[in-house]
């Protein structure tokens, strides 16, 4: 059977006794986006009302909100994956607690007919996402037809007549038609038994006001026949866009409100934490009592190969603050940015940024359990693309990256350079040294004598449940010692105030995944950047531990390449830092001087 796409529709009103912080906190963070990562959604879009006045108030009767989701096929509105989603478990004690104080009117509609002006674009198109001018006016109208009247009388008249017209009002998008869905009992033996509704899209800036083409869609006697004759209801409304939804939660704005609460989803895969509640991300020795004053979102993204990518969102809660990803070596998590993450907000104008900060994929043997994918420098790049696609970033002001961190922020910002304005790669090469394979060999055999086996826990305030993998197979303490022993220096060793730092990333490499790591040490095997960089034509920088073996001057000499055969590039004069005193994490053994060189890049005084 042929899918049958339409919509769901749906008008909300809050009842006055909830918080509004909490009705966009649990629509934002959690009832959309848990849409969105089901693939027969194929976007969502929550509308304000524009028609709401003193006179004609929001109420039950005239309500302030409305939500469309666009689906490929309703028939999946109807099996278990999409089911399973209204009752509990999935369905959280929140979600039960605000939808019972929201008078709710949810419709599902099949789509009959649609015409675009060659203007109209997409909103979900993460391109749009922030821009005013790209955003949309709707006007929803909604029709019954008098017992008796077909439906051919309808689709006569919008085809023939009114969407023609309503086509040449200035500003003009899109109209859709949509009838009560099979699915939601449309009886097609009686048309009058149906529900039938329109969705007129306009620009921002249209003619829906006093414009002489509105006057004329609305004033032929074709239409007036119509509305006297052929309707036993009708209704319009007008609403504007508010927000789009993604497949990640990401609305840190309605976490400020003193009236927000900690919110934990069922599956522990999904948590929020208000701004007046201390959110440090882990409770190991690398952080300080908090990484930020601000609110902070812990979930995930599922890649389009099946890879699952917790990740931390913290920082500016501006809607459109410009974002900084985070991206870890290989064998540890995202917790190795915390003192980083500390001293680059105790400078106040990076307040202005949003930090996403991420697991990479193979941290945990759950997290690649789906994905067959080999993985490559070029995919881990290609999980960035996946997490700013999540968040509806159009493009992220940093990739900064340490190790395979560093190689994949290298390789995102050749690779995607429209998505990412500048990188930051840190003690890294530019080609994958020919011992690597062996090197990496070695380590795999030596985890593999553990034989660990453990549960892997988290912290109640870290990032869901980036740590949690259950029963599986570990790295162990052997290759864990042998790490830590490489990546930090003697003199890091000899600080007590670094010691605790250095044990808790040897328990991060510890508690890593073996099979995740079998697979992900593959990226370090054969990679080679150098023609690339040479020709590149953005923005780059460069950071390495004084301390790391052969990195130092492997990295002067990619700062030297790097765009010197670009036009437009940076010239073989790419920022190089030099941290004294760090080795392989200089963001972890000296955060201070990691930050203010990134803050001196973010400002283009370096």
């Amino acid at each position: 059977m042929s899918p049958t796409p339409g919509i769901l529709y749906v008008t909300m009103q809050p009842h006055p006794s909830l918080p509004s912080s909490q009705f966009h906190d649990w629509y934002n963070n959690e009832h959309g986006p848990t849409r969105l990562r089901l693939p027969f959604f194929t976007n969502g879009f929550r509308y304000r009302a524009a028609d709401i006045s003193p006179e004609n108030g929001a109420s039950d009767s005239n309500p302030e909100w409305m939500a469309i989701y666009d689906v490929t096929d309703m028939h999946e509105l109807t099996q278990p994956t999409y089911m399973s989603l209204r009752s509990p478990p999935a369905k959280s004690q929140r979600e039960i607690e605000t939808m019972a104080q929201i008078t709710v009117d949810r419709k599902m509609y099949d789509l009959l007919d649609s015409k675009e002006s060659p203007n109209f674009q997409g909103l979900e198109d993460v391109q749009h996402e922030g821009k005013p001018e790209t955003g949309n006016v709707i006007i929803a109208v909604t029709m019954r037809l008098k017992p008796g009247v077909s439906r051919s009388v309808l689709d006569k008249w919008y085809t023939e007549e009114h969407t023609p017209l309503l086509s040449k009002i200035p500003g003009w998008l899109r109209t859709r038609r949509f009838v009560t869905a099979a699915i939601d009992g449309r009886k097609d033996d009686d048309d009058s038994a149906n529900e039938y509704f329109a969705l007129h899209e306009f620009a921002p800036q249209n003619g829906l006001g006093t414009s002489e083409e509105l006057k004329v869609a609305t004033s032929t006697k074709w239409y007036q026949e119509i509305m006297t004759e052929k309707l036993s209801e009708g209704r319009r409304r007008m609403y504007g866009l508010y927000y789009t939804f993604g497949a990640a939660p990401r609305d840190l704005a309605s976490l400020e409100s003193p009236d927000s609460k900690p919110f934990t989803s069922g599956d522990k895969r999904t948590t929020t934490f208000p701004a007046q509640i201390s959110s440090s991300s882990t409770s190991k020795p690398t952080s300080s009592e908090s990484t930020s004053t601000g609110p902070a979102i812990g979930s995930f993204v599922t890649t389009p190969d099946g890879a699952i990518l917790p990740f931390r969102l913290e920082g500016s809660t501006s809607p459109n603050a410009p974002l900084i990803v985070l991206s870890n070596s290989i064998l540890v998590s995202h917790e190795i940015w915390d003192l980083f993450l500390t001293s680059f907000f105790s400078h106040t104008p990076n307040k202005k940024y949003r930090i996403l900060r991420y697991n990479t994929r193979g941290r945990t043997d759950s997290s690649i359990a789906n994905s067959s994918e080999p993985i490559t420098v070029d995919l881990l790049a290609q999980d960035i693309i996946s997490l700013l696609d999540a968040l509806r970033v159009p493009q992220a002001a940093a990739v900064i990256g340490v190790s395979l961190g560093g190689a994949t922020a290298l390789r995102v910002g050749m690779s995607f350079p429209g998505r990412v304005a500048c990188f930051v790669a840190c003690d890294t090469n530019a080609k994958a040294p020919p011992t690597n394979r062996k090197a990496w060999g070695e380590r795999i055999e030596m985890a593999e004598k553990d034989a660990a086996s453990s549960t892997s826990s988290t912290s109640p305030s870290s990032s869901s449940f980036s740590e949690k993998d259950g029963k599986s197979r570990i790295v162990g303490p052997s290759l864990a010692e042998a790490t830590v022993r490489r990546w930090f220096t003697e003199q890091s060793y000899s600080t007590s105030e670094i010691l605790p730092r250095i044990e808790a990333v040897k328990d991060m490499v510890h508690r890593n995944g073996l099979d995740g790591f079998r697979r992900s040490v593959e990226a370090l095997y054969e990679y080679d950047f150098g023609a690339e960089m040479e020709a590149f034509e953005g923005r780059g920088a460069f950071v390495v531990g004084e301390g790391d073996w052969a990195l130092p001057k492997g990295m002067q000499e990619m700062a030297r390449r790097l765009g010197m055969k670009g036009a437009m590039g940076m010239g073989g004069k790419a920022p190089l830092k030099v941290v004294p005193g760090a080795g392989h994490l200089p963001m972890v053994e000296r955060p201070e001087e990691v930050a203010g060189f990134v803050t001196e890049c973010l400002e283009g005084r370096v």
